[in-house]
């Protein structure tokens, strides 16, 4: 008993670690977006950094600082909402984010990368940015800015990361208008919004993706504690054979797309003669899975 709490709290210790570094990636792609290929060309990323960009613009006040200052205040908000597992990995992304700025604007200073592609950099960091972001809201984590009103809203509504952000920043974008006194340059700002929100979904959306096993095995026992022991569980169904009449155990299993290679290799190791049907799932909520956001019917009076 003693060793299974040792062990359950090494992995724990390690998907933490491993939620850390890739919010960090993510906050490295998201700087190198904003700095490299946006900021330079007067593109509007949108959200906090929008702001930002905008003040920098207008004052020339480096984005680092009026992105941190924001934010804390949207930082307290979120630790009240969304409690304090997703304001830690939150706060530790935004001092990632305004050390990373400081360290990438240092490095690419002076460089013009496609300086006179501004299309090509418009969809460049457009994808380097929404990675970046969908990289941190796949491990619980955020950029923070329009990110913790999105997860806000997206706690109560079934509503997609993507939009509810896109939606935030369109007058974000529009605003930036009143200091660039260039339409062209607001309209590269909006293709930016609309990648950035494209792949921020594709990179979530294929992190939480479920698929569903069905699984025919005599050795159903091994395969099951096996299988429980990715802390997914294992439903056994009485079944009979149509053509042996054979009484025999099914079992259905949900999980996580990212389990399914783990998953197949279980049940090849143990019995490779096994029967399995995998398909994938439209949502799966409950336990372990997406929780269930539907409006609630008001009372009448």
């Amino acid at each position: 008993m003693k060793q299974k709490m040792i062990n359950s709290s090494k992995n724990f210790m390690l998907r933490e670690i491993k939620d850390y570094i890739l919010i960090a990636l993510g906050m490295i792609l998201y700087g190198i977006g904003w700095t490299v290929f946006l900021l330079p060309n007067q593109i509007t990323v949108g959200g906090l950094p929008g702001i930002a960009s905008i003040v920098y613009w207008a004052t020339g006040l480096p984005v680092q600082y009026t992105y941190f200052s924001i934010n804390f205040c949207l930082l307290i908000l979120s630790i009240k909402v969304l409690g304090w597992k997703f304001s830690v990995k939150t706060i530790f992304a935004v001092f990632s984010l305004t050390f990373f700025l400081l360290f990438i604007q240092e490095l690419t200073e002076g460089m013009e990368l496609l300086h006179d592609e501004i299309f090509m950099s418009c969809i460049l960091g457009a994808t380097l940015c929404g990675a970046g972001i969908g990289i941190a809201f796949s491990v619980n984590g955020s950029s923070g800015g329009t990110d913790i009103v999105a997860a806000v809203i997206n706690k109560y509504h079934d509503i997609s990361l993507g939009r509810i952000i896109m939606v935030l920043n369109m007058t974000i974008v529009t605003c930036s208008y009143f200091v660039l006194k260039d339409w062209g340059q607001v309209v590269y700002g909006y293709v930016t919004l609309y990648v950035v929100s494209f792949v921020i979904d594709k990179i979530v959306n294929a992190s939480r993706q479920s698929v569903q096993f069905f699984i025919i095995s005599k050795k159903y026992e091994e395969i099951s504690r096996e299988i429980n022991a990715l802390h997914r569980g294992v439903t056994l169904i009485d079944a009979v054979g149509s053509y042996t009449g054979n009484e025999q155990k099914i079992m259905f299993v949900l999980a996580k797309n990212n389990q399914s290679n783990t998953i197949f290799r279980i049940i090849n190791d143990i019995d490779p003669t096994a029967f399995i049907s995998q398909s994938l799932v439209i949502g799966v909520f409950g336990e372990g899975f997406d929780q269930l956001k539907v409006p609630r019917n008001k009372k009448k009076a």
